[in-house]
């Protein structure tokens, strides 16, 4: 098996990884001004998403720009989701450079979706490929490919010959072990020769679940009962169920706003891939849509109410109205429930108590907040899952510490390597690593 690392290696960002030069897992964008993309030319016979993350699958419609049509695996609702990035991505960036895809690219999509459930066992590029569960979103998938029948014929291939390998490559995706209230942890543990293991929180523990949650709902309510309002940004997909999911089960009445409301919409539509679709139900009864103006968004930030709204990290979205109107009042409160990248808005609230605010520097006076509802495996979690695949290959990728992770690896016995960015990578031929 030969594997070249297009993104992802090294970085949280443009995950894209070619498998025999013929399949391609994921195919993301790394946001940022400007933009970035995974590096090289690509010509994938077929391509499988692993789930519907920004920087997973919201490059895949450029893959259809040319005359090439390869078809795109995924589940149900990792298609459903990275249509709706699309769009958005169109919407914000379209004509531009910031743009690697068209409307017409994006409608091809549509001809060469082929959706799968979890278990079941597909073709794709000759090679034979697996979704399982990974407990991060709805349709998130760890991905195993196996190549010990792979019929190649297009002769593009440069590596070695497909039957030299009969590797199976377990490609982790995004994961989570522990529960959420959205999705359960992951439990699958396929058999695997190598895996590409992501490492986002490797230096991480996260807090217990259930005590984060409880202070989460004690602040919340604490400002609320002294007549203040709380602004929760979070990401438009996972976290704002997550967060719905939060105030329906404590009975706090909250508003939603921005895409978390069509991304809410679209999971319904998958009660199986979702912990309890009895319970998201009762979430969405518990929150109060926002379809109108900037207007009425004013109205309700005067409100002592709760406010889930994109953008997660104040980069944009109905946050850029709802802050400013409650910035001045030490009683509001703003409640991060996600990481904030270095270099934006949010971070900058953190790090100093005032941002840059659609597009004017603003200080802010409200409490700011922070608290780790995050869907990614912590290090404890990350050792867990890998405590399975002693005896397989380990290569570290997404991630800021991919290398001193799998140096950490390799201390704890383990043969673990952390390939960087445009690398090819051969199983069992650790001299053939090239750029």
């Amino acid at each position: 098996m030969e594997i070249q690392f297009l993104g992802g290696a090294g970085e949280v960002g443009r995950s894209a990884i070619l498998v025999n030069d013929s399949l391609l897992l994921d195919y993301g964008m790394k946001t940022g001004t400007p933009s970035q993309y995974p590096v090289g030319d690509v010509d994938p016979e077929a391509v499988v998403v692993s789930h519907g993350h920004l920087d997973h699958a919201g490059a895949v419609p450029a893959l259809l720009s040319g005359s090439d049509r390869p078809e795109i695996h995924w589940t149900p609702p990792t298609r459903d989701l990275a249509r709706v990035l699309a769009r958005d991505t169109l919407k914000l960036h379209g004509n531009t450079m910031q743009c690697p895809f068209t409307q017409e690219d994006l409608n091809r999509v549509g001809e060469v979706s082929v959706t799968h459930g979890y278990g079941e066992t597909f073709e794709a590029a000759g090679h034979e490929v697996t979704f399982y569960d990974a407990g991060h979103i709805p349709g998130s998938a760890h991905v195993l490919v196996d190549d010990s029948e792979v019929v190649r014929t297009s002769g593009r291939s440069s590596g070695p010959s497909p039957r030299d390998g009969d590797t199976r490559l377990l490609y982790t995706g995004d994961f989570h072990t522990d529960s959420q209230r959205l999705v359960s942890g992951t439990t699958a543990r396929p058999e695997a020769d190598v895996v590409l293991c992501e490492s986002t929180y490797s230096d991480v523990v996260h807090g217990d679940r259930d005590v984060v949650e409880q202070r989460f709902v004690e602040s919340v309510r604490t400002t609320i009962w002294e007549g203040g309002t709380v602004v929760v940004p979070a990401f438009a997909i996972g976290r704002t169920q997550e967060l719905m999911l939060v105030c329906a089960e404590h009975d706090i009445d909250c508003y939603v706003d921005g895409m978390g409301t069509r991304v809410t919409d679209l999971l319904r539509q998958y009660p199986e891939f979702v912990r309890d679709g009895d319970a998201l139900q009762r979430a969405v009864s518990n929150a109060r849509e926002v379809t109108g103006s900037d207007g009425q968004r004013r109205r309700i930030a005067e409100q002592n109410t709760v406010i889930i709204t994109t953008a997660g990290m104040l980069s944009g979205g109905p946050a850029m109205t709802y802050v400013p109107e409650i910035a001045d009042r030490p009683v509001n409160k703003i409640a991060f429930t996600g990481y904030q990248v270095e270099g934006t808005p949010g971070r900058a609230l953190l790090d100093t108590g005032s941002a840059e605010i659609d597009g004017r520097r603003m200080p802010v006076s409200a409490q700011v907040e922070s608290y780790d509802f995050s869907a990614h495996a912590d290090r404890e979690g990350l050792l867990d899952f890998l405590d399975d695949y002693r005896n397989a290959e380990i290569l570290v990728n997404h991630g800021d510490r991919c290398s001193d992770f799998a140096a950490e690896l390799r201390q704890k016995g383990y043969d673990a390597t952390a390939p960087e960015l445009g690398e090819t990578w051969r199983r069992g031929v650790r001299d053939s690593w090239t750029c």
